[in-house]
């Protein structure tokens, strides 16, 4: 068994998670919910994409969008398909508005006498 040493930390930015503060975005989407891996791929790309375009809106943090349910495969038969794209897309544009909504209203909230 290892032991470990006792750190000392003299600053915040060593007790940081990371060492930028800047809007960070990762991506999860379990096999639960897209099987193929070339579908996997295919959502965490308009993740990515999608969520350059509203980086500015976004509070310095940490986030994570994970998929919660799948696609139907019977409306979308291939992860390359310009509708399933589309899909993914409207859907991330309707999360992200909302994520920057949310940090308006909490920005104006704070900010009032």
């Amino acid at each position: 068994m290892r032991v470990a040493e006792k750190q000392s930390f003299h600053s915040e930015t060593d007790l940081a998670l990371f060492a930028e503060r800047d809007v960070w975005v990762g991506a999860m989407v379990p096999k639960r919910w897209a099987k193929r891996a070339v579908t996997r791929n295919a959502i965490k790309r308009q993740i990515y994409t999608v969520s350059a375009l509203f980086e500015s809106a976004l509070p310095i943090a940490a986030h994570v969008v994970r998929l919660r349910a799948g696609f139907d495969k019977s409306l979308f038969i291939s992860a390359t398909s310009d509708v399933f794209k589309a899909a993914v897309r409207q859907e991330l544009n309707q999360l992200f508005s909302i994520a920057g909504a949310r940090v308006t209203s909490v920005a104006s909230i704070v900010s009032a006498p």
